[in-house]
């Protein structure tokens, strides 16, 4: 049995395929991790929701920024913009059935034995796993319940900065779903910044990538994730990063967890086409 994780899908089926040809994938052998955001921004968010449906459970995936949002749309909690490219998922005859799939997904998975946890963005240097991992569950219980659309409310916001024991319910789980899903940068006592997304080295003077944020208490545990596409791939000891930009046309990584192996990718020119226009996306 093969473990793979793979980056940021965002709508590019006609990559995703592509890269599960290229790898052998058989899912009743192998397994896959997924670090979230499925639709937005490419061409065939519902193609890619479908494709991994019916991987069935040789499948984990965790939920992304992207796939909060499409939750957020259905929840009327946000309005479609020009730049969201999931209008078929929910014009489609089963989109309830792929939401309700959606909003079961967990925002974060923890394989104990392999020290090892799946997330969008990372842990927050402030946290360790066993307190993300309880953060994480409050806000999958809420979007797994029958009061979800209600629990998405206050998802918006880019405060509080700081986690505190004190915030109230709502403050909470925004700082848990901007810490799980859209945090890249600290500051060097682990409040979140996130109003940045360049790469490591360009970033304004006292921030950090919160994985090289001093102390942090997840440290010992090997942290898979995604969302920083101007990072792209990273490979060392405590985390892998994987976000390769398949949305911006370039490219879509695989990357065997389970012994040594050199990354595997594909292209994703082609198939981040506007279908209208003929011409790829790029990132703004």
């Amino acid at each position: 049995m093969a473990l793979y994780a793979i980056g940021d899908i965002q709508g590019c089926a006609t990559a995703f395929d592509d890269l599960l040809r290229k790898i052998s994938f058989r899912p009743s052998r192998d397994r896959l991790w997924l670090v979230g955001d499925l639709v937005n921004r490419g061409p065939d968010s519902l193609g890619v929701l479908r494709r991994v449906m019916g991987l069935g459970r040789s499948v984990t995936c965790v939920l992304g920024n992207h796939d909060l949002h499409l939750l957020a749309t259905v929840a009327g909690r946000r309005e479609l913009s020009p730049a969201d490219t999931f209008h078929e998922v929910l014009e489609a005859p089963d989109a309830a059935d792929i939401i309700d799939w959606v909003r079961h997904r967990p925002l974060l998975h923890h394989d104990a034995a392999a020290r090892r946890v799946l997330v969008h963005a990372g842990i927050p240097p402030v946290w360790n796993v066993q307190q993300a991992r309880a953060a994480a569950r409050e806000v999958e219980t809420l979007l797994r319940g029958r009061q979800w659309r209600y629990a998405l409310r206050s998802m918006y916001g880019n405060k509080p900065a700081a986690w505190s024991k004190k915030l109230d319910g709502e403050e909470r789980r925004r700082f848990t779903i901007n810490a799980l899903t859209r945090m890249r940068y600290c500051d060097r006592r682990g409040r979140l910044d996130l109003s940045y997304s360049g790469p490591p080295g360009t970033q304004p003077k006292g921030l950090t990538p919160w994985f090289d944020v001093p102390n942090r208490r997840a440290a010992g545990t090997h942290v898979v994730f995604g969302h920083w596409a101007a990072l792209g791939l990273l490979r060392r000891a405590d985390v892998t990063a994987i976000d390769t930009g398949c949305a911006w046309g370039n490219s879509l990584t695989a990357v065997r967890l389970d012994r040594p192996a050199r990354p595997t990718k594909v292209s994703c020119a082609a198939s981040t086409k506007r279908r209208s226009g003929g011409k790829s996306r790029r990132r703004r």
